[in-house]
């Protein structure tokens, strides 16, 4: 990924985490598996649904990390049946590990599992606004 000139600025110091943010979410936009919807449901909540069919809450695990969102599935061979015995086999049968990166200030409120879809409910809480005085000082 070419890295933007916009954080080489001299008028953007201090920006070196949002480069980075930018370049976690790039890479997680290349991400294709499990597909994904994410609502807007107003007042700064939002729902990310992963299409998550023949998982379990077990084998699923939700992390969050310095604003980095982690869904993960592992799957266990499905032994018994023989990969011979599929005549089409379009229900993918893999882990995965999807990603997202969140704003400041995003809360995970809850996650659901229901018919297949893992909802993953967030908002954003309105902040308290600080107005902070900064003092000026003479020399001499």
């Amino acid at each position: 990924m070419n890295r933007s000139v916009v954080f080489d600025s001299p008028f953007l110091l201090g920006f070196e985490h949002t480069r980075s943010l930018i370049e976690r979410a790039a890479k997680a936009a290349a991400e294709s598996y499990p597909p994904y919807n994410v609502e807007d449901r107003g007042a700064g909540a939002l729902r990310i649904t992963l299409a998550v069919a023949g998982f379990t809450p077990d084998t699923l695990q939700i992390t969050l990390e310095d604003r980095h969102l982690t869904v993960a599935g592992k799957r266990e061979d499905g032994g018994g049946k023989a990969e011979d015995a599929y005549l089409h086999r379009g229900i993918a049968a893999r882990g995965f590990v999807r990603s997202f990166v969140l704003a400041d200030g995003m809360v995970v409120e809850r996650a659901l599992l229901e018919h297949g879809l893992l909802h993953i409910d967030l908002d954003r809480p309105e902040p308290d606004r600080l107005v902070k005085r900064i003092p000026i000082q003479t020399a001499g």
